[in-house]
């Protein structure tokens, strides 16, 4: 079954960004299941493909986030699978991603062993390398992206945390939403096993403060020596960031953090037709595939 995202426009900037073309497919285990929509790219290739997990934010369904973000058109250039699943209403009433429960922060329960066997039914059913599978999101999508770095580094190459927070920053929905407005007030545990990281923040981000962005960064890292670069910059509509970039001075290991000066709670280079985009960018979505495509699993 194909589906196409979104309906056409009248607007001709509407209609110069077509739909890429998308199997609704589900998942489902012991914890629960979900639906979600799969972008496969144009053209056979001569090898496995990479394969990207996209985590929508609160009150934001698969289809508008695969709109609001063009990863799917980006992916059609580079040859990248897609995957967006969808948080339903009857798991949070606002279809956030329950990142701040810890039934839902560990391997093997909850909403992580859902997406963790989502994510695997793509690399059995498609042509998928898995040394290069990757998961990234906005916002709770964000945290839940953090949340699974942590609880399958065997299983994602790398991930992307936009407007997100660290995984295990929060307990409960109170600690949640005082973590959001002010950072946790414990900085989160360290991984054992650190995941390559890059990560988007606005400095006026009113719904998650961009502390957050400094933490997931920090809960990332590993214990060894790093070397640091960080650059000024602004993207060609406008908009100025700080970029760092930190790697092992003698591993595979690298991060990188954006902080969008003037930004607020939105993707950076999204499409206004998609719900909580700045399109003034940089064009986040371009750069974590740039990221992703930089790191592969050591097996």
């Amino acid at each position: 079954m194909t589906e196409r995202f979104g309906s056409a426009s009248s607007n001709a900037s509407e209609q110069s960004i077509e739909r890429p073309a998308a199997l609704a497919r589900r998942y489902g285990n012991l914890s629960g299941s979900r639906a979600y929509d799969l972008f496969l790219p144009s053209g056979k290739g001569h090898r496995p493909r990479p394969l990207v997990v996209m985590l929508h934010g609160c009150s934001q369904t698969a289809r508008d986030f695969a709109i609001g973000t063009r990863m799917s058109r980006l992916a059609e250039e580079q040859g990248v699978i897609v995957a967006y699943p969808d948080q339903p209403r009857s798991a949070n009433m606002v279809k956030s991603w329950n990142w701040f429960r810890d039934g839902d922060q560990h391997r093997g329960r909850g909403e992580p062993s859902i997406l963790a066997g989502l994510t695997r039914q793509i690399i059995n059913d498609f042509d998928v390398d898995p040394t290069r599978v990757y998961v990234a999101g906005l916002s709770s999508g964000g945290a839940a992206a953090a949340v699974m770095g942590q609880a399958y580094p065997d299983l994602y190459a790398a991930i992307g945390i936009h407007s997100g927070l660290a995984c295990g920053s929060a307990k409960s929905m109170a600690t949640a939403l005082s973590t959001m407005r002010r950072g946790s007030l414990q900085q989160p545990m360290p991984t054992g096993h650190p995941v390559p990281t890059i990560v988007f923040h606005g400095d006026r981000d009113t719904t998650v403060a961009s502390i957050n962005g400094d933490q997931a960064i920090a809960q990332s890292r590993p214990g060894t020596e790093l070397t640091g670069t960080t650059t000024e910059g602004r993207s060609a509509a406008g908009r100025s960031f700080t970029r760092t970039v930190l790697a092992e001075t003698y591993g595979a290991w690298s991060s990188e953090q954006w902080l969008l000066h003037g930004a607020g709670h939105a993707w950076a280079g999204g499409h206004p037709s998609g719900s909580r985009t700045d399109p003034k960018g940089p064009d986040a979505s371009r750069e974590m595939l740039r990221f992703f495509m930089s790191h592969a699993m050591v097996t």
